[in-house]
């Protein structure tokens, strides 16, 4: 089992809350897919030769500006150098405003099964704030024109925590939300990154985000509406109808080799992971007139698998396996953890049933503060 991703690094405009890498000049980009397509050639021994793809993910950036031909040209170099499960997930992360009729006919005869589709906001302000590039009737249009063309493993992306005087937004965007019948939502807090519009106003004072009290809230709410509709939380900021997940992310989380191809993207063996350089023209370059990929390889050390692990875990419904973390990566948190685990327990913020720790609502709103505190430092010999 193993996975593949491919970063399409081109935007229409940028995101103010976005820090992924992506460019908005969209001239290199017949360059970089033909780039992609010889990255797959000189890395197609870096997943086992008997590797069979479950999952294939279009991330970006904003994939769904791919035409047809270019996608047509990396599915051809997909399927000359992988064996590809005939059940497998294949998914595109497309923005609303792409996706007119002719363009949902390209992405199913492509061979895309599964839409990850941006729409963040059914209020206009928020998307206007947030500059994003659709409308909020495209939002929803998009949506029923995707399940009109015969795509029913659809995925939307909503952002909570925008400030505003109090949560009757929220509560409408998750309505509409719920209307549309989409088997999975992603949904995540405004962050406000350096380096973004929303960072470079937060410094000069132009920008106030949210309270944390405010965002507590409206994840309460997103909790308690995804309950009542049926939607299990399965990751934090990730809920399906049942048996619907991503299967390409949840593999993340439980720690599946995947390549990674394109500028910006990681790769993940099991023991190293592979960082490509976010550098469009300079990858382009390396791919095409050099034949090299330019990544950099960071080694992961017994502490850092066991550290991943309970950051993956821990976040995933399934909870951490304490069990699996002693035998497998040498960490006893039971053993040299106990207060604090009992801290955690006595607080409301996690349980432990058996050998599997997991966080409860409550602690899921502390969870990077919980993992941090979990962590182990490096160890000498390391």
């Amino acid at each position: 089992m193993a996975g593949l991703y491919l970063h399409i690094p081109f935007c229409k405009q940028a995101c103010h809350y976005c820090d992924f890498h992506f460019s908005t000049s969209l001239g290199l980009k017949s360059r970089l897919v033909d780039a992609i397509v010889r990255e797959l050639e000189l890395r197609r021994a870096y997943l086992p030769a008997d590797t069979t793809l479950e999952t294939i993910y279009f991330g970006g950036g904003t994939p769904s500006l791919l035409t047809a031909e270019e996608l047509a040209l990396i599915f051809a170099g997909i399927y000359r150098h992988f064996a590809v499960s005939p059940q497998a997930e294949i998914t595109l992360e497309a923005n609303p405003d792409d996706l007119s009729a002719a363009k949902l006919e390209e992405l199913r005869a492509a061979g895309i099964n599964r839409l990850s589709i941006g729409l963040q906001s059914f209020y206009e302000p928020h998307l206007r704030l947030m500059n994003r590039a659709h409308t909020a009737e495209e939002s929803t249009t998009a949506v029923r024109r995707a399940q009109a063309a015969g795509f029913e493993n659809i995925s939307i992306d909503l952002i909570y925590g925008v400030p505003a005087p109090g949560h009757h937004i929220w509560e409408a965007d998750l309505a509409n939300a719920f209307a549309l019948g989409v088997p999975h939502v992603s949904a995540y807090a405004l962050t406000i990154e350096p380096g973004t519009a929303f960072g470079h106003r937060l410094q000069k004072g132009t920008f106030r985000p949210a309270p944390d009290e405010f965002v507590a809230t409206q994840f309460e709410m997103l909790l308690a509406a995804m309950r009542t509709h049926g939607y299990t939380q399965y990751e934090i900021s990730n809920f399906c109808q049942p048996g619907r997940e991503s299967r390409h992310n949840s593999n993340y989380w439980r720690g599946v080799p995947y390549l990674g191809l394109g500028p910006s993207a990681h790769s993940y063996d099991g023991r190293h992971r592979l960082f490509t350089l976010a550098n469009n023209p300079q990858y382009v370059a390396a791919v095409l007139e050099r034949g090299e990929v330019p990544v950099t390889v960071d080694e992961l050390t017994a502490t850092d698998r066991a550290n991943e692990y309970l950051l993956t875990t821990l976040r995933t419904a399934r909870g951490c396996d304490l069990a699996h973390l002693r035998t497998h990566h040498g960490l006893d948190l039971l053993a040299h953890r106990a207060a604090y685990l009992a801290e955690l327990e006595s607080n409301g913020w996690a349980t432990i049933s058996g050998e599997v720790l997991t966080l409860t609502d409550a602690g899921k709103l502390l969870a990077d503060h919980i993992t941090l505190e979990l962590f182990q430092p490096p160890a000498v010999a390391e």
